[in-house]
C-alpha cells in the first residue's frame, strides 16, 4: 500500500513538472516556430539545395567534323537536360579558353573523320574535358558524358545494322533509386539529422536554463527526486521529437515523393530508441555546462563531428580505418542505415536488428552516464 502511494505521489510530481515544462516551452511564440517550423524548413532546404545531381552543366563544343552525326551527338548531350550548350567552335584553342575562364564545366571535342569512322564500323573517338575544381560535379558530369557517348554509339550501330564489337549487350539498372536522384538518398538522411539536432538542442538547454535563472535550486529543495526531474525534463523533448518525426516524414513522402517502402511502425520504434540516445547526450551537455551559451557551443562541438562521421556527407568506406571504427560509436551512423533501409529498401527487423541493437546499447550507456552526472551535479 505504501509503495502504491509513493508511486502515485511520484507520478503526480512528474505530472506537475511536465505541466511547467510545457508552459515554459510554448509560452514564447518563437520557440514554437523553432520546434515545428524549423524542421520542415530544414528538410525543404536540404531536399532542394543539397543535391549532387548535375543539371544544366555548361557545355562547350568544338566540332571539327561538322557532319550530321556530330550534330546528333551534340543533340544527345543537350537532350537529357544534363548539359546546356553555351558555345561552339571548330578551334581547340577556344575549348581551352572556355574552361580556363570558367565559361564551361564540360567541353566536348569531336575530331575530323568522326562520321567516316562510324560509317566504317571501326568506332570513333571523341574527347570530353571536365573542369575538376569541383570533384563531385566533375565525377558526375563525366559519368553522364560516358553514358551518353556509349548510348549514342549503340543507337547508331543499331540504326545502321552494324555489329557491336565483342557481342556484349550491357544493360545497367539501379535498384531502389532507378533515376539515381540524390534527393531520394539525401532526404531520408535529413530525417536523422533533424531529429538529433532538435532533441540535442532542446535537452542541452533544459537544465542549464534552470541553473541560469536560479530555479534549479528551487527544484532541488522540492520533493522531486533526481529521477523525476530527469523525466520531467526529457519527456516533453521526446514528445516534440516524435511530432517532428511525423512532420518531416509526411513532407518527405507527400512533397518530395520519397518512397516509404518499409514499416512505419518499425521506423517509429527505431526513432524512439534513437531519440533516447540524443536525449542522453543533450542531458550530459546540459549537466556539464554553466551557461546556455556554453551548452549551445558544447552541443555543436558534439553535433558536427557526429554528422561528419555518420556517412551523411561522406562515405564511411572512404574514411581512414580509425575513423571507420569511431563511427560505430555514433548513433547517427546507425540510424541513417535504419531510416534509409526502411524508406528505400523496405528493410525489416531481420535486416536492421544490428543497427537497432547498437542504437539501444548506445542509448542505455549514454543515459546511464548522463543520469549519474546529473545526480552528481545536484549533490
Amino acid at each position: 500500500m505504501r509503495d502504491r502511494r509513493e508511486l502515485r505521489d511520484s507520478l503526480l510530481r512528474v505530472r506537475e513538472l511536465l505541466r511547467k515544462e510545457w508552459r515554459q516551452i510554448f509560452r514564447d511564440p518563437k520557440t514554437k516556430r523553432i520546434i515545428f517550423a524549423s524542421p520542415i524548413l530544414q528538410l525543404l532546404l536540404f531536399g532542394y539545395a543539397v543535391n549532387t545531381d548535375v543539371r544544366n552543366a555548361a557545355l562547350f563544343v568544338v566540332d571539327q567534323d561538322r557532319t550530321r552525326e556530330s550534330r546528333e551527338l551534340v543533340d544527345a548531350f543537350t537532350a537529357g537536360g544534363y548539359f546546356r550548350l553555351v558555345g561552339r567552335s571548330d578551334r581547340p584553342a577556344d575549348l581551352a579558353a572556355a574552361l580556363d575562364r570558367g565559361r564551361a564545366v564540360v567541353a566536348l571535342q569531336i575530331p575530323r573523320g568522326f562520321a567516316r569512322s562510324l560509317a566504317a564500323g571501326r568506332g570513333a573517338a571523341v574527347q570530353v574535358l571536365v573542369d575538376g575544381t569541383s570533384s563531385n560535379t566533375a565525377t558526375v558530369a563525366q559519368g553522364y558524358a560516358n553514358r551518353i557517348v556509349q548510348h549514342f554509339g549503340l543507337d547508331y550501330a543499331d540504326a545502321h545494322g552494324q555489329a557491336i564489337r565483342g557481342g556484349v549487350d550491357l544493360r545497367v539498372r539501379a535498384w531502389f533509386n532507378p533515376a539515381l536522384e540524390s534527393r531520394v538518398y539525401n532526404v531520408p538522411g535529413v530525417v536523422a539529422v533533424i531529429l538529433m539536432l532538435m532533441a540535442l538542442l532542446l535537452t542541452a538547454l533544459a537544465v542549464v536554463r534552470e541553473r541560469e535563472l536560479g530555479t534549479l535550486e528551487q527544484l532541488m529543495v522540492s520533493p522531486l527526486s533526481p529521477g523525476e526531474l530527469i523525466l520531467g525534463k526529457t519527456i516533453p523533448v521526446a514528445a516534440i521529437a516524435l511530432v517532428d518525426l511525423a512532420l518531416v516524414v509526411l513532407v518527405a513522402v507527400l512533397w518530395f515523393h520519397i518512397p516509404l517502402r518499409g514499416s512505419p511502425l518499425l521506423l517509429l520504434v527505431a526513432s524512439a530508441v534513437y531519440i533516447l540516445s540524443a536525449l542522453g547526450l543533450g542531458l550530459l551537455v546540459s549537466t556539464v555546462s554553466s551557461t546556455q551559451q556554453e551548452a549551445f557551443m558544447g552541443m555543436f562541438l558534439l553535433f558536427l563531428p557526429m554528422i561528419i562521421l555518420s556517412g551523411f556527407m561522406y562515405p564511411i568506406t572512404s574514411m581512414p580505418w580509425i575513423f571507420q571504427k569511431l563511427t560505430l560509436l555514433n548513433p547517427v551512423r546507425h540510424f541513417l542505415e535504419v531510416v534509409r533501409g526502411i524508406f528505400l529498401r523496405g528493410a525489416g527487423v531481420a535486416e536492421l536488428w544490428p543497427q537497432i541493437a547498437a542504437l539501444a546499447l548506445t542509448a542505455s550507456v549514454v543515459l546511464t552516464v548522463a543520469t549519474r552526472a546529473f545526480r552528481k551535479s545536484l549533490g
